[in-house]
């Protein structure tokens, strides 16, 4: 599906500014359609220059089309002072589309339209109220119903402003089957709804400054207050009504004065003044963002105020505001269980890291030669684990950042390799982030492959190079250790390998990683041990 962007550059030539304020009255527009009971589209006219820089398209705005016939304006009307540049002067009934590139359903009432309106097109004589809108720069309501599928809707056409410009139409359309009895709640609603469709008409409204968390800000149904230019509670939702209760309020709100009566339950005096002052600003006119603060007995409310001020006239305000208090309590739940998780890592890595230290003092008082490889193997093979416990009590998301640790591997086996021989380590590539249940069997396949090339693929004291490599896909981590040593034996056969190094390699690539491990001869000479693990979801 096309988005707002894509559908404003293929049919329009407005500016980079108008194009944005569009997708802030988008991003805004569903506190409206809430508010209005009634879905909201967004129709522009189609311009032919769009795509055409030498065509001599209009810059901005509609330009201007001639008019006449059914359903148009009268000819010759003037237009009203203040009226934007590009506003349409005249226009002929059916000699330009409006093409829909947005569309918005309320939650709070029956959509007008179940099928999606985007993309499709309409001419004037089908809708004559948005050329009217434009012309006259004001809120136009057709007289009689629109049908709609056997629904019968209620059009009102709202010009959207954007500096001298106006830019877009909002159509607002009402499902009217099933009737209504208008509620006080309702009809604190539609007034709201009603200001700030004028404030748009006005370019007043939406204001890009107040975006940066508008879709973590209150909604309609979340709780609805409206303040008079006083600052005073003239009407609140039963939702809002509760927030308040939960913060220690136990009174009506109505008759109260909000920012001083907010700034009293708010235990942190800093946020008290932050919320308190957002409410007064909006009285005075200037948008507000969303602000978060906790009461006295521990309830968490989210604050956003909406200054009213339609024709430049104060209307007071809109205040929306939403209990929160158990998402945060699940929030700190969640982070509790991560902090725990944490050191559960935490405290594991130490436990092995004790199982190691006590069997590099046992290889140590080993006279057997053998006895005292295996125990420093085992030492190798347990400090490898410690290592990936060490970065999960770090990370936050239960994933590793593998190149990180592998930089911490190396040096280690490396220490180990070059008090034998003068075999050099290197990695190529780069492994990425990967969830812990592939970390912790990944680096222990790495460490024996390249603790199993250092000690076979080269005569003792031989210098030599061991490299790992890595490529990464969205499916697939592919892995390979070369290195530039003896190769392979001629009977060499994976299967039948008695070693316990690639025995736990064989057993951990398949059964944990649920990859693939290969290891075939390098030209002109060495050996490649080759293993690719998916990166699917695992069940």
């Amino acid at each position: 599906m096309s988005t707002l962007a894509d559908l404003l550059a293929e049919h329009t030539s407005l500016s980079g500014d108008a194009a944005d304020h569009l997708q802030t009255v988008v991003a805004e527009w569903q506190l409206l359609a809430d508010l209005s009971f009634a879905d909201f589209l967004l129709w522009v006219p189609i311009d032919a220059g769009a795509n055409d820089a030498d065509a001599g398209g209009v810059t901005g705005g509609y330009g201007t089309v001639t008019h006449g016939g059914h359903g148009s304006v009268t000819s010759g009307a003037p237009a009203p002072a203040g009226a934007p540049s590009s506003a349409v002067d005249d226009v002929e009934a059916g000699s330009v589309e409006f093409v829909c590139v947005a569309q918005a359903r309320p939650t709070t009432g029956a959509t007008a339209h179940p099928e999606d309106v985007v993309g499709t097109t309409l001419a004037i004589a089908d809708y004559p109220q948005l050329v009217r809108a434009i012309r006259e720069v004001r809120i136009f309501r057709e007289e009689d119903p629109y049908w709609n599928r056997d629904v019968p809707i209620r059009r009102e056409a709202i010009p959207v402003s954007f500096g001298d410009e106006v830019v877009a139409v909002l159509s607002r359309e009402t499902n009217l089957t099933l009737p209504r009895v208008p509620s006080s709640l309702e009809i604190a609603y539609l007034a709201g709804a009603s200001d700030l469709c004028q404030m748009i008409v006005d370019g007043t409204f939406p204001n890009s400054e107040s975006l940066t968390d508008v879709h973590t800000s209150p909604r309609v149904g979340d709780g609805f207050i409206r303040l008079d230019p006083s600052g005073t509670v003239v009407f609140a939702s039963p939702n809002g009504l509760s927030a308040y209760h939960r913060m220690g309020f136990e009174s009506e709100l109505i008759g109260t004065r909000l920012a001083p009566l907010t700034r009293s339950l708010i235990a942190d005096p800093f946020d008290a003044t932050e919320v308190s002052h957002r409410i007064l600003d909006a009285l005075e006119g200037r948008p507000g963002s969303r602000t978060e603060a906790e009461s006295r007995p521990g309830a968490v409310v989210l604050f956003r105020a909406l200054p009213l001020r339609p024709a430049g006239v104060p209307a007071g305000a809109l205040v929306l505001v939403r209990d929160v208090t158990e998402v945060k309590r699940r929030d700190r739940a969640l982070l509790s269980k991560d902090a725990t998780i944490r050191e559960i890592h935490h405290r594991v890595k130490n436990n092995l890291q004790t199982v190691a230290a006590l069997l590099r003092l046992q290889s140590r008082r080993t006279h057997s030669e053998d006895a005292r490889h295996a125990l420093e193997d085992s030492v190798r093979r347990v400090a490898s684990i410690a290592l990936v416990h060490e970065r999960l009590s770090m990370s936050v998301d239960e994933r590793v950042d593998l190149d990180q640790l592998l930089d911490k591997v190396l040096p280690m086996l490396s220490e180990v390799t070059t008090a034998e021989s003068s075999v050099k380590l290197a990695r190529e590539g780069s492994f990425g982030s990967v969830v812990a249940d592939i970390a912790t069997p990944l680096v222990m396949v790495l460490a024996e492959l390249v603790q199993n090339a250092a000690e076979h693929a080269f005569d003792p004291r031989q210098p030599g190079m061991v490299t790992i490599g890595a490529s990464r896909s969205a499916r697939w981590l592919d892995v390979t250790i070369s290195d530039d040593g003896r190769g392979l034996p001629a009977d060499f056969s994976l299967e039948r390998a008695d070693g316990l190094g690639l025995q736990i390699v064989r057993t951990l690539a398949e059964s944990e990683l649920r990859g693939s491990l290969t290891v075939r001869g390098r030209e002109p000479h060495g050996t490649v041990a080759a293993l690719r693990i998916p990166l699917a979801r695992r069940s």
